[in-house]
């Protein structure tokens, strides 16, 4: 593995040398839903700049004119509580890469907007706001253009990898799936015991030709619920799981999907190790997302991570 992961390394070092563009955007609020707040990563002719955000400090360049026509499409879907920014090294690896990528602020299931996070309504909205990302980057952003629509990608993490699975096919069983509940009083439990929540008419969006997703949640427990995912899966997961995503979760995936999987297991890791390695001071703030155990290297297998994400999309979106 390790000698896999060099070659490919060096093989991309020549090729790679544009900057990230960074732009934000903000999707109009519209029938499918609510307003979306949305951050987007492009090729960029300009050499890279430290650009602070919040907490992080991007690669980058503000509002860089995108390089290159026919660009193929990532879109990225956060987990429980996470933003848009959770996955922004695997953003700047792509776009550096060639790649235009969006990443959205899940409504009501975010960092600055928790109401409906416990609330089966997120699961069903998830799927929709992503479909609006890829709406809005095809017709109204200003490069929709440059995007070639038959090569689009997904990202997803924890629920967003739930997220994906939808939106390949999928159809989730939440009452009899493989899932804990260690709050029964929460709205989200009682609504999956009473069957509360239709997830019948979920999105689905035949425009995404591959997935990776990391550490996914898996409401999906039969071979059923997962007929119609047929498009290209690599799939990850971390040893210890967390935040409800059991270990067991992935394996059971990897076997259930009826075409078979890329299928990474991360040693040492718990569930937050996909996160982006973090800032000095979040690490001291944050020690539950940022701080890994067991001597895990968290920036090190993301150099990793990422260029084998990256190689993933570019031999199945060519």
């Amino acid at each position: 593995m390790k000698t896999f992961i060099s070659a490919v390394l060096l093989c991309l070092s020549a090729s790679i040398a544009n900057a990230a563009g960074i732009k934000f955007a903000q999707i109009l609020a519209d029938a499918g839903g609510p307003a979306l707040k949305a951050i987007v990563w492009t090729p960029c002719s300009e050499p890279a700049q430290e650009v602070p955000i919040g907490p992080y400090v991007l690669k980058g360049r503000r509002d860089c004119p995108t390089a290159g026509e026919k660009l193929p499409l990532i879109v990225i879907s956060h987990g429980y509580g996470g933003s848009y920014l959770g996955h922004r090294d695997l953003a700047e690896t792509l776009a550096d890469a060639g790649f235009v990528v969006a990443a959205i602020n899940h409504p009501g299931d975010t960092f600055s907007d928790m109401t409906r996070a416990d609330d089966m309504s997120v699961f069903v909205e998830r799927p929709t706001d992503i479909k609006r990302l890829i709406d809005y980057m095809l017709s109204a952003a200003p490069d929709a253009a440059r995007i070639d629509p038959q090569r689009i990608g997904f990202f997803g993490f924890s629920r967003g990898g739930y997220t994906g699975l939808v939106l390949a096919g999928g159809n989730p069983d939440f009452p009899h799936a493989d899932i804990t509940c260690p709050d029964p009083r929460a709205p989200i439990c009682k609504q999956v015991r009473s069957g509360e929540v239709s997830t019948d008419h979920l999105t689905h969006d035949a425009r995404i030709k591959a997935f990776v997703l990391a550490d996914p949640f898996n409401a999906f427990p039969t071979a059923e619920s997962l007929k119609n995912v047929q498009a290209p899966v690599q799939l990850w997961a971390s040893q210890f799981g967390g935040a409800g995503v059991l270990p067991r979760n992935a394996d059971a995936l990897a076997r259930t999907l009826p075409r078979k999987p890329e299928y990474h297991i991360v040693s040492d890791a718990a569930h937050f190790a996909f996160l982006a390695p973090c800032p000095a001071a979040m690490k001291s703030n944050e020690p539950g997302l940022c701080v890994d155990a067991n001597g895990f290297d968290r920036t090190t297998f993301h150099e990793q991570f990422d260029e084998m994400a990256l190689t993933f999309f570019q031999t199945n979106l060519r």
